[in-house]
């Protein structure tokens, strides 16, 4: 299925191919703060279709995933692996999906403060 997604404001939008079977939601520093439910996928199943200068990076910790947010609207849509080498991973935020009926999703906890 082909679903579609974006941050508030519109400037990063971007466009996913999968299944939704179920949505993680990690308690690491960061994604207990923003409150993501992230759903993993091959990198190639996602598609940036706007970003321009609006799509930031922050990275932190030991350095393995980009958190992308929009530098307008501050909404972080998804994350990404920074490794180059081997299968990437995006993590799509399900909250950012538009059409989703966020109380079917599955949600799995995930003790991201101790990994």
């Amino acid at each position: 299925m082909l679903y579609k997604g974006s941050c508030h404001c519109g400037k990063v939008a971007f466009e996913v191919e999968g299944e939704l079977g179920g949505a993680v939601r990690c308690n690491c520093s960061i994604c207990q703060r923003k409150g993501a439910l992230l759903w993993a996928v091959p990198h190639p199943s996602m598609r940036l279709v706007a970003w321009g200068d609006d799509l930031g990076r922050y990275i932190f910790g030991k350095g393995v995933i980009a958190h992308r947010f929009c530098r307008t609207c501050g909404i972080h849509p998804f994350a990404e692996d920074v490794s180059q080498s081997g299968e990437r991973t995006a993590y799509i935020n399900v909250n950012c999906l538009d059409d989703v009926d966020l109380t079917a999703v599955e949600v799995f906890e995930f003790d991201g403060r101790s990994a």
